[in-house]
Parts: C-alpha cells; structure tokens; sequence
C-alpha cells in the first residue's frame, strides 16, 4: 500500500530527483518534468475513461494523481533548477527546506526519531495530487486545529509533523531547519491568495457517508488485502522491500510514526490510501478495501507519542484507535483475536 514512503539511497539521488527505479521510465520521467515546468504548456492528464483532458495552469503545478511507480521522483518544481527569489539567503534556504522534505533524516538529523521523511507522506516532494501537497498551504495559516484545541501557525504544523510523523522532537522556531522546511513551502504557496484553500487541499478523504463503523473495520480482510497488493515493495513485515534503489519506508513498528500521527487514525490512513496506492495503479482501491487496509495497518504496534493526554481537548475522534477513549485499539485486538493470540 504505501509503496510512496519512499527513502532516496542517496543524497546526490534525493537532490536530482532521477528516475533510478527502472530503466524503461527514463523516457516518460524526462516528458513529465519537462511539461510539468513548461507554463505555456500546462500538462493533460487521462480522466477516469481514459481520455485526456487539459488542465487548468493551477493543477499544471501538481504531479498527477494517475501518475505511476515511474515517475515517483518527479516534480512540476525542483528548486536545484527552477527560478528562485534574487535574495541569495532565501533561495538557498528554499533549496535546504526541498532537501529536508525529500530526505529528513539526512537533512534534518537532530529533530528526526525514524526512518521516515516528510516526503514519505507528500509524495513528490508535496506536489502530488491528492497526495497531502503542499502547494498552496501556506495561504491557509493560521488555522484552528481540533486535535491541538487552538489556532496553529504553519511552523506549528511542521514542528507538529517532527514530533508525531517523525517521532522525533520539535525543532525550535528559529533553528535553521524549521525555517527552510518553511521556506520551501511558501516558495511552492506563491500566487495563492491568502486565507483561501486551494482547490486541491483535502481531497484525500473517505466520504463520512462511506465510512465503515469501527466495529465493521476488519483487519483480517486488510491484511489479506495487504498480502496481495503491497507485500512486493513493503514486506510481510511492513519494512519495506528495496527496490532499485528506493525503498518503503517502515509502516509500522519502532522506525515508524508514532501513535499520536495523523496517519494512526483509520479514517484519514484510509483516505491517503485509497488515492494514492498502490503506487502501480494509484486511485484503484474502493473506500471499503482502503478502510480495511489501515484498519490492519493500525492495529500494528508502533511508538507512543508522550502527550496524547493533551490532545483532543473536546473528545478523541471515533477512528483514533491508539487513544484512551478505547480501552484497548479495537482492531488490533479483532486482528489478535482472529489469531488466537491471548491478550
């Protein structure tokens, strides 16, 4: 399933964006990137018949939904060679913030906890559809936040993500590191009005009609379903599988996000998963299967974050598993029950 959480093996990689998965996608990495950064030329996309249709200059900015395993590296915009503002400071600042992103533990390793990067989660560096992007989110900021129970500012988000997605710790406001991450999103934000959500923000969802009830979840279905479609890049074990030199990152487990990360939710898991995977044919899941996926995914051990006491001042949603508001995660003990395992 996340065949995106995608670690580059090196930075020389990680920087260039190369296309080293396979040979025979060179050709059609090469045209991506070109059309992606043509204005004049904003690229077309196949719609669900198969049929292509033009987009608009503002989605030219977003790799598409559709796009395959080979073009996992591709950007619309690489700060190592696209335009960047004349103060030497902020481009370089820009291009540090893209290097984070794409490979946090190398980048960024006095904040990070695991194996992940934050482009694990924003696939193509957060300029995929329906893929988490960060193009455009900037504008929305400050934004008030159910989970923290006040108005958060976009450096609170990423200080967030280090602490949860990362389960590392937070970098403080002015430490470089925080600053570039935040940088390189404002530079992907520009020409986005303030205060207004672009139009591909959130899309990534599970319809609140189509969620399945937690006691309908089932794990056993999703690890079936798991075994069947994600074991080639991610393993039995959910380590992930190297793969021409790009690698999985771990879905569950000590190197993995902790339980207080947005992804620890089945609801939100399964809307990321239903768009995005698998990689080979992203966007082929129904809700139900991708529901049942995370559920499985999420009824695996992973770390603890430390103040979850604190979150959700008004009441833990239905679909937080790892929470206090359960006794115990309802589907891992489906998941463990089915087993025979004795709790």
């Amino acid at each position: 399933m996340l065949d995106a959480i995608l670690l580059a093996n090196s930075q020389e990689e990680t920087r260039r964006m190369r296309p080293t998965v396979c040979s025979f996608a060179a050709a059609a990495f090469a045209a991506l990137v070109l059309t992606g950064c043509d204005a004049d030329s904003p690229p077309a996309r196949p719609d669900e018949d198969g049929s292509e249709q033009s987009v608009d200059d503002s989605e030219a900015r977003l790799i598409p939904q559709t796009a395959g395993f080979d073009q996992v590296r591709a950007l619309a915009l690489d700060p190592h060679s696209a335009e960047l503002p004349d103060d030497s400071l902020l481009a370089g600042q820009i291009r540090r913030g893209f290097d984070i992103i794409t490979n946090t533990p190398v980048h960024a390793p006095r904040y990070s906890g695991n194996a992940m990067t934050c482009a694990n989660c924003h696939l193509n560096a957060g300029q995929r559809e329906r893929a988490l992007p960060l193009v455009g989110v900037a504008a929305v900021f400050p934004v008030s936040r159910a989970r923290e129970g006040r108005l958060f500012s976009l450096e609170d988000r990423i200080r967030g993500c280090f602490m949860r997605s990362m389960n590392g710790t937070a970098p403080p406001y002015d430490s470089e590191e925080l600053l570039a991450v935040s940088a390189y999103i404002h530079w992907l934000s520009r020409g986005q009005s303030l205060g207004e959500s672009p139009p591909w923000r959130g899309l990534n969802t599970i319809p609140e009609e189509s969620r399945l009830a937690i006691d309908r979840l089932d794990p056993v279905l999703g690890e079936s379903i798991f075994r069947q479609q994600c074991t080639m890049c991610h393993g039995v074990d959910g380590q992930g599988v190297d793969i021409g030199g790009v690698k999985p990152g771990p879905l569950w487990g000590d190197s993995s996000w902790n339980d207080g990360a947005g992804l620890s939710r089945v609801y939100t898991l399964a809307g990321y998963l239903r768009y995005t995977m698998p990689l080979t044919a992203p966007g082929t899941l129904t809700d139900e299967q991708a529901q049942h996926v995370a559920a499985y995914i999420n009824a695996q051990e992973r770390p603890t974050y430390p103040d979850k006491a604190n979150d959700y001042p008004a009441g833990a949603p239905v679909d937080a598993v790892y929470y206090p508001r359960y006794d115990e995660n309802p589907v891992r003990a489906r998941l463990l029950e089915a087993s025979g395992v004795d709790r």
